[in-house]
């Protein structure tokens, strides 16, 4: 299949899924991750409709979306990697979404750079599913304190919480954790009812468990790109 027949058919899956679980296609946003990939490729997908992007490298995403806005300017592109603290200036000026703040010093860092660009930022806080706590993501003992500093500060809108299913986990599992921590959150923060999980293998079981915004790369994309 070519890109326009893979894209098209990840938009048949996602009504299949979503109709299978009562809920509207039309509630779901799919974020297409186009790391490893030329800009291109995003300006073919946005030709196609789609104006939804992720990547999880500054140093790739910044020229891409600097490059895509010449011909996409509505473009809108999410942050889904860990956010390193001195990148935060940089993502700022190009990103609509950060999916991954997971650390009290991300948040100081986010609240500093909005401030200084008089500017806001829609986000996810992460999760961290499992035991590794070298992994991204916030635990679930840390959850409540890191919302309500999120909460603390004007130029973030939550939106809710992300979630990776772990490799070699049961993504059903995963989801359910996901889902039981969200609460959490929409607690303190009741309009913070977005979901953000799901990637390529597992998107449909994500949507029926109730994700708002699935991330999907190489299922539409193809299989990634490295340089030499």
């Amino acid at each position: 299949m070519n890109l326009a027949e893979r894209y098209r058919s990840v938009q048949e899956r996602i009504s299949r899924a979503t109709l299978a679980a009562g809920r509207n296609a039309e509630d779901v946003q799919l974020i297409v991750v186009t790391k490893t990939h030329p800009a291109q490729i995003v300006i073919e997908l946005a030709a196609l409709g789609q104006l939804d992007f992720g990547e999880n490298r500054d140093q790739e995403a910044a020229p891409k979306a600097q490059e895509v806005a010449s011909s996409f300017p509505k473009a809108r592109w999410h942050f889904v990697g860990q956010l390193q603290s001195n990148k935060v200036k940089s993502v700022l000026r190009y990103a609509s979404v950060i999916h991954s703040i997971d650390r009290p010093s991300l948040v100081k860092e986010l609240a500093k750079q909005l401030d200084s660009q008089d500017s806001q930022i829609d986000g996810f806080i992460e999760l961290n599913l499992t035991q590794d706590e070298n992994r991204g993501g916030v635990s679930k003992a840390d959850l409540a304190a890191l919302t309500e500093q999120v909460l603390s500060v004007p130029r973030i809108n939550l939106l809710g919480v992300m979630a990776v299913a772990g490799l070699g986990e049961d993504p059903p599992a995963e989801f359910e954790k996901a889902v039981a921590l969200s609460q959490i959150v929409r607690q303190l923060a009741p309009s913070a009812n977005s979901l953000s999980m799901g990637m390529s293998e597992d998107f449909e079981v994500a949507l029926a468990m109730g994700a708002t915004h699935i991330r999907v790369g190489s299922a539409i994309t193809g299989p990634r790109e490295y340089s030499a």
